[in-house]
């Protein structure tokens, strides 16, 4: 498995909401195709075909639980998944 999804299966099972890195969740949506704006402490995520924007915050080093929940609800409702490492 690759770094991406396993992190990718951390998310969807849901057992880790508040043990996933902000980084690492960043890292990942990008893999996935989505499109990161910054502005100030907001991290906005868009990819086209998605009509839901994925707005994230950090909460020290982690993301926090609610906003990974929405990553998860996204990534499920879009039924995206990741690309493999090139």
């Amino acid at each position: 498995m690759t770094k991406y999804s396993k992190l990718l299966a951390k998310v969807l099972n849901g057992r880790s909401d508040a043990n996933i890195d902000f980084d690492d969740l960043r890292h990942l949506l990008t893999h996935l195709g989505f499109v990161e704006r910054v502005g100030g402490s907001h991290h906005v995520f868009v990819q086209a075909g998605v009509e839901d924007l994925v707005n994230l915050q950090r909460d020290g080093r982690l993301a926090k639980p609610y906003q990974v929940r929405q990553v998860r609800a996204v990534i499920t409702t879009y039924g995206l998944a990741a690309k493999e490492d090139e």
